[in-house]
């Protein structure tokens, strides 16, 4: 269970001390995961260029790498602010997009960790099995399978590469190949907004800068924000359109109250 009183000092750090969310990120991410950043107190970082993705990571609190819009320059960028960033002692998140759909994606994901570490995999349920079984197929970028499903294959994750593995779903799960925790709060309406989970895995960026030192409290702390602003914001929408609105507002005005009221393990 989530302990209440780390949960609001590392929500209040990350609007207090604004850490810097370098984001090798996708196009159709790029615009929302940074006003989602922006919104809950977070500075973002959307570099991509070779030549300066080294240094952006080492300055950066944390290195978020989503594998959403792949091209060999891209890859090449993402390894070396990896690499970068390990040798700094700095946090990473990957999150393995559309992995599964394609051997393309799925070889990509594995040489990104197998060269770079990451400190935490974000991913739905069937990119989070794809990683572990050729046989598993993802519905493009989105899942094919539901979060309770991945949960023994999480694990296995999380031991095979050392890193806090995050399932998000209608249920996000949380663990490190021992200890497993759920976030509930959300709405059906999240998954019809894009860029949604990528803006998950830009959140735990923030929070992982502030919380370096406990990866899978972060990571929890990260969904849980992610969950009750969704669940929230989608009592005052009418559709994906407005929850999209909604859900950046709710980011920007939450309180520690609300956090504690809404939260659902």
């Amino acid at each position: 269970m989530i302990n209440h009183k780390h949960f609001l000092a590392n929500f209040r750090a990350v609007r207090e001390q604004s850490p810097l969310v370098h984001n090798i990120t996708n196009y159709v991410a790029m615009n929302f995961s940074a006003n989602a950043l922006l919104a809950i107190g977070a500075s973002p970082v959307m570099a991509h260029a070779a030549p300066e993705v080294a240094d952006m990571a080492q300055l950066a609190g944390a290195l978020v790498i989503n594998i959403g819009t792949l091209d060999e320059k891209w890859i090449e960028s993402m390894i070396i602010a990896g690499k970068a960033k390990q040798q700094a002692g700095g946090p990473i998140v990957l999150d393995p997009v559309g992995v599964g759909a394609t051997a393309y994606r799925t070889q990509t994901a594995w040489q990104i960790i197998e060269a770079c570490h990451p400190t935490i995999i974000r991913g739905n349920a069937s990119e989070i099995m794809a990683l572990l079984h050729a046989d598993v197929k993802s519905k493009g970028v989105d899942s094919s399978c539901s979060s309770t499903d991945a949960v023994d294959s999480a694990k296995k994750l999380a031991e095979r590469t050392g890193a806090v593995v995050v399932v998000s779903g209608e249920v996000d799960y949380i663990t490190d190949g021992k200890q497993v925790e759920t976030i509930r709060n959300g709405s059906a309406m999240m998954p019809r907004v894009t860029a949604m989970g990528c803006t998950a895995s830009s959140m735990i960026g923030a929070f992982v800068a502030v919380h370096a030192h406990n990866p899978f409290e972060a990571s929890l702390h990260a969904m849980a924000v992610m969950g009750i602003a969704g669940e929230m914001a989608a009592q005052q929408a009418k559709g994906p359109g407005s929850l999209l609105t909604h859900f950046i507002d709710t980011l920007y005005t939450l309180t520690e109250t609300q956090l504690i009221d809404t939260l659902k393990q």
